[in-house]
């Protein structure tokens, strides 16, 4: 044998018996649906209802928080942008001319 016996050629940290002990990584709940703008009126994203502040601190608020913040998002993304009725855009302007 080359360099020492063949305990010093053995990993310490492989076993099986120490993988399992390394907590996984926990999934962290989030609202974002992947429709990130913040709507000017209310400063609300109209995706998740989230404000700026909530989505960048997102990671570092405790469960409760997250929780707390999560409850309000139904009641916020009702009067987003997205839920308004539109009171016309082009094609109104158009037949107006019409």
């Amino acid at each position: 044998m080359l360099g020492g016996s063949a305990k010093d050629n053995r990993s310490t940290n492989t076993s099986p018996a120490h993988q399992m002990t390394q907590p996984a990584p926990l999934a962290i709940r989030s609202p974002c649906i992947k429709l990130c703008v913040i709507e000017p009126e209310s400063g609300y994203c109209i995706g998740c209802g989230r404000s700026r502040g909530e989505i960048a601190s997102w990671i570092s608020l405790s469960p409760q928080q997250r929780d707390t913040i999560m409850l309000e998002l139904p009641d916020r993304l009702l009067n987003l942008t997205r839920n308004k009725t539109r009171r016309g855009g082009r094609r109104v302007r158009l037949n107006q001319d019409t």
